[in-house]
């Protein structure tokens, strides 16, 4: 990080001398989908990183709100109807984004957040694999169309049944917020009886002995995989340039605080909670499970462009992970 971070100080402070009156007075960030997978924003907030490196930089009055605002359905709204500043969301959701705004608001992607696996799970002891599930089975998840798990289901279905199978499983799904699912499929009386959810999620509901999982993203995806992300318009980062760098600055060192400091990092996010629906032990398992990985490098991102491109979801292609997201972090080894 440290080449990323003399770029952004180096650029920063040639603009430094700038009105900060031409600056935002607010930045408005949503807090996304919940559960881990949105620490870093936590962190940040908690932390106040953004507004630390904002009056370095001599925006001393920013003021950062963290909206309450989740699911990649009402992230698009609120990005594109101005109510919030930046997408906070998988990279499906994102590329939608992407490829609808080419040539006019130019949304672009900022960085990563983390990379973690999202898991299918299920309380129907008949359903082995998405082969098995039927017209009487729901699936919760957050976003229809446009979230990750929707996505990864679109891959299966076509690896499985052929192009003309792609989106066999879209009739089956409900979209929720991932508390509101994890609620239903543990209820036992909702029609919901299969979750893609986030790892915190996925962790709750297998308490419950009557919950197994059938699938991760990760199974389908080859790997590490982006699983949350920031993004932005064009025009935001041109006209926001201290906010904007502070924003990166403030990312980096929120996501470097809790690779460093997890039991640190575990006590913000229980407390963001209320003490509720996990221990600080389980929010450690989590952290230091391997697989979940907190970084701004994005992984595999392409792999979604390109397969939501080959099925006709996006009408632009990219050629490179570099044309997804703005010149800040392409000296990162992304994907």
């Amino acid at each position: 990080m440290k080449t990323l971070t003399c770029a952004i100080l180096g650029a920063a402070l040639a603009v430094q001398g700038w009105a900060a009156a031409a600056e935002v007075p607010e930045l408005r960030i949503p807090k996304g989908a919940g559960g881990i997978a949105f620490l870093p924003l936590v962190v940040m907030e908690k932390q106040r990183t953004i507004e630390k490196y904002a009056a370095e930089l001599g925006h001393k009055t920013l003021k950062v709100s963290y909206v309450n605002l989740g699911g990649a359905s009402v992230a698009i709204d609120a990005l594109l109807s101005g109510a919030t500043h930046l997408h906070a969301a998988g990279p499906p959701s994102f590329l939608f984004l992407w490829d609808r705004t080419r040539g006019t608001t130019d949304v672009t992607g900022i960085a990563a957040m983390t990379s973690l696996p999202g898991y299918l799970n299920t309380t129907n002891p008949n359903i082995k694999s998405l082969r098995d599930i039927t017209e009487k089975d729901k699936i919760a998840l957050n976003g229809v169309k446009v979230s990750i798990p929707a996505i990864i289901m679109q891959m299966m279905a076509r690896k499985e049944f052929g192009a003309k199978e792609t989106f066999r499983y879209d009739k089956y799904t409900v979209s929720m917020s991932h508390p509101d699912g994890l609620a239903a499929l543990l209820s036992g009386i909702s029609e919901i009886n299969l979750h893609f959810t986030s790892v915190s999620f996925h962790a709750r509901e297998l308490k419950d002995p009557r919950v197994r999982t059938i699938l991760s993203s990760d199974d389908v995806m080859g790997g590490s995989t982006t699983f949350t992300m920031l993004s932005a318009t064009r025009k935001f980062r041109e006209e926001n340039p201290i906010t904007y760098k502070a924003l990166l600055l403030g990312l980096r060192d929120a996501i470097d605080y809790i690779n460093k400091d997890k039991r640190g990092a575990a006590q913000i996010y229980f407390d963001s909670i209320g003490g509720k629906g996990e221990t600080i032990d389980e929010i450690m398992a989590t952290l230091n499970d391997p697989k979940n990985v907190m970084t701004m490098v994005p992984q595999n991102t392409l792999k979604y462009a390109q397969f939501m491109h080959e099925i006709g979801s996006l009408k632009n292609r990219a050629n490179s992970w570099k044309d997804l997201f703005f010149p800040d972090i392409h000296d990162l080894p992304g994907s």
